[in-house]
C-alpha cells in the first residue's frame, strides 16, 4: 500500500507544523503541472537538438565551400 501524499501547513502566529493529505484536486493538480513540466523540458531538448544539428550542417557546408541557409547563418553569428 502506497503512503497517501501529504502537504506541510505552518501556522506562523502559533509556529504549529501540521501534516495534511492531498486533496484528489490537489493530487490531479500535481500531475498536470508534472505533465506540463515534463512536455516543456522535452520541447527545449528537442529544440536544443536542433540547433545543434544545425550548426553542425553550417560548419560542414563551411568546411565543403558551400552556400549556407539563411537559418544555418544565423545560428552561426548568434
Amino acid at each position: 500500500m502506497t503512503e497517501p501524499l501529504l502537504k506541510t501547513v505552518v501556522d506562523c502566529a502559533t509556529g504549529e507544523v501540521k501534516s495534511i493529505p492531498l486533496t484528489a484536486a490537489e493530487i490531479a493538480q500535481r500531475d498536470q503541472d508534472a505533465a506540463a513540466f515534463a512536455a516543456q523540458k522535452a520541447a527545449e531538448e528537442e529544440a536544443a537538438a536542433a540547433k545543434a544539428a544545425l550548426k553542425e550542417s553550417a560548419k560542414a557546408k563551411l568546411i565543403a565551400g558551400e552556400p549556407l541557409t539563411a537559418e544555418e547563418a544565423a545560428v552561426l553569428v548568434i
